[in-house]
């Protein structure tokens, strides 16, 4: 009688597994992951090769750094000014140049530049492209002039009127309007009233007087007055003292206070 198989040969084979179990799986394991080839390798070693080099030309190498500061717009202003308040870092990288803190150190310190552009010139330049303030109307005090921009802001102070600049005259001293809205509320409304004017009135326009907010008188050339009366309406006003001008060209005196009712009168 043959004898049957051992427990141990049964727990042999029951255990087996095949010859290429061992292999396959191992392979599965790794079929996901490949070494970067060669050409990878040289890649990514050439981009960091460039990067480095472009880091060191810029701020390592003599290259490109300030050599020269330029100045453009300047009408008041010297360049020289201007460049010396800039106080721009000659020798420095051109790359590393703080050119919002030179805007605001420029503006801050020269009251009279509005607005200003500093520009990179490469590989050796830096530019300065400034835009000054201009002056809408002037004011007198002790024999000088005060400029006033359109912003209504004073920005300088001069010996000498700008020439084809209206003087304002706040003549308020005693008015309840200085108390309520302030000379400089009352010092708004004028350059709001001579910003609306026509080129051809402004021109014309010597004095803008002011005795209250709502009483505003302009004096142009040849002795003519016009009473604006407050600063509403400005548009419309133009237009009326535009016709009034026209269909009475000799007189002295014009009244668009009420633009509804204008008048004019003298001669």
């Amino acid at each position: 009688m043959a004898a049957g198989p051992t427990t141990a040969e049964k727990s042999g084979r029951s255990g087996s597994k095949g010859p290429s179990d061992g292999p396959s799986r191992e392979g599965a394991r790794n079929r996901g992951f490949r070494a970067p080839g060669t050409r990878t390798l040289l890649i990514a070693f050439g981009v960091l090769v460039l990067v480095v080099a472009g880091v060191w030309a810029l701020y390592g190498s003599s290259w490109f750094r300030v050599e020269r500061v330029k100045t453009y717009g300047t009408v008041v202003l010297t360049p020289r000014e201007v460049e010396a308040v800039a106080a721009v870092p000659v020798g420095a990288p051109l790359v590393s140049v703080d050119t919002d803190g030179i805007e605001a150190r420029l503006r801050a310190r020269l009251p009279r530049v509005e607005s200003v552009d500093v520009v990179r010139s490469w590989p050796h330049g830096i530019g300065l492209k400034v835009t000054e303030r201009q002056p809408v109307l002037v004011m007198e005090k002790g024999g000088k002039f005060t400029e006033v921009d359109r912003t209504g802001m004073r920005f300088a102070t001069v010996p000498t009127a700008p020439k084809g600049v209206p003087r304002l005259v706040l003549d308020v001293a005693s008015s309840p309007s200085l108390r309520r809205f302030g000379a400089d509320r009352l010092l708004d409304e004028a350059v709001r009233v001579r910003g609306e004017l026509p080129p051809r009135i402004a021109r014309d326009t010597r004095v803008v007087r002011v005795t209250s907010y709502d009483s505003v008188t302009l004096e142009l050339s040849g002795g003519r007055t016009v009473y604006w009366g407050s600063g509403e309406h400005g548009p419309v006003k133009v237009r009326v003292l535009a016709a009034l001008m026209k269909a009475t060209p000799k007189a002295g005196h014009f009244d668009v206070s009420a633009p509804t009712a204008p008048a004019s009168s003298g001669s």
